[in-house]
């Protein structure tokens, strides 16, 4: 039982951040582009991390577009603002605007 209680709980810790991590406005820095699959990989910039520099990288995600006018309007090396969302493990971009 005491197995059980601690399973679950980890699982709805994982579920929260998972779901958190997609909610705000994100930044980071555009790494590749693929048009011929409709995907875009984005260098997440860290925030918040006391004595670290501005572009201090994080996560590397690749990411889903719902239009091919998204992956037009960024090229690689862009710094760029995003939200997303998380359907069946695959984030898909909701908004992304070049800073």
């Amino acid at each position: 039982m005491g197995t059980t209680r601690f399973i679950l709980a980890g699982a709805a810790v994982v579920t929260m951040l998972a779901s958190s991590a997609f909610a705000d406005d994100m930044t980071g820095m555009v790494t590749r582009i693929d048009r011929l699959n409709g995907t875009i990989s984005i260098q997440q910039t860290q925030k918040g991390t006391v004595g670290a520099s501005a572009g201090s990288a994080g996560a590397l995600q690749e990411y889903r577009t719902k239009d091919a006018a998204m992956l037009d309007a960024v090229h690689a090396g862009d710094r760029v603002t995003y939200s997303a969302t998380d359907t069946n493990g695959t984030g898909t971009l909701t908004k992304l605007q070049k800073q």
